[in-house]
């Protein structure tokens, strides 16, 4: 089981979920993608695991509860005067996956301390609660430009006091990259697992499917092995 957050909301979790997804897959693997808690279907656009059900089509996606305004899942749920998520059902339905399949990715909503439902007592939980619930690694999906050390560092140092395993993803790399995108490249790379080029989730899914593996490194089941060849390639 492996968590997916990211330092923000719109930093392209759902992207880089369906990039490993697909990297997984393409490695042989059996893939369940879970989105615990979706919001915004009001709105009317597709939801996350849409998204990653047309990128990288894996053997199950599923949302577990879906609220119709683009809150924060637990407002939403109160906004919406629905039940919210529990996080012992949503513990329990993502390790029901996990018996079934060789990778079970479960993407947050927002930032890891976004609160997603309530515990038995009633007290909110998080995206960092689940994962030390579930014993799961994280992958922490950031920003490339201005801003995204400090975010990614907080992050981290949040899972770290938790004691939860993370690595680094980018979630829009860009196609014209500056000196503060190299910068921080250089910085995050002992952390860095992946480079999602920006635009990515517009790519024909055959085209996804094939080019995933090259933006992960051997950890995410990809072939990325050596950033400097990457770098070379990207500039």
């Amino acid at each position: 089981m492996v968590v997916v957050t990211g330092t923000d909301t719109g930093v392209g979790k759902t992207v880089a979920t369906a990039a490993v997804a697909a990297a997984a897959q393409a490695a042989g693997l059996r893939v369940a993608v879970v989105k615990p808690g979706q919001t915004g279907t009001a709105e009317g656009g597709p939801t996350d695991i849409d998204v990653v059900t047309r990128l990288a089509s894996p053997h199950t996606s599923r949302t577990l509860a879906s609220y119709p305004e683009p809150l924060a899942p637990l407002a939403a749920a109160r906004v919406a005067g629905m039940p919210p998520l529990e996080l012992y059902e949503a513990v329990d339905a993502i390790r029901a996956e996990a018996e079934k399949h060789d990778l079970v990715l479960v993407e947050g909503a927002g930032g890891l301390l976004v609160p997603m439902g309530v515990r038995p007592s009633g007290e909110a939980w998080t995206v960092a609660d689940l994962a030390t619930a579930l014993g799961a690694q994280t992958i922490v999906v950031s920003r490339a430009g201005l801003g995204t050390l400090n975010h990614t560092a907080l992050t981290l140092e949040a899972l770290d006091r938790r004691g939860v395993p993370a690595k680094v993803v980018l979630g829009a790399w860009p196609a014209e990259p500056e000196l503060v995108h190299w910068a921080n490249l250089t910085e995050l790379v002992p952390h860095l697992v992946g480079a999602v080029p920006d635009g990515a989730g517009q790519m024909e899914p055959g085209v996804f499917r094939r080019s995933a593996p090259g933006w992960l490194t051997p950890a995410l089941y990809g072939v990325l092995d050596d950033w400097r060849v990457w770098a070379d390639e990207a500039g």
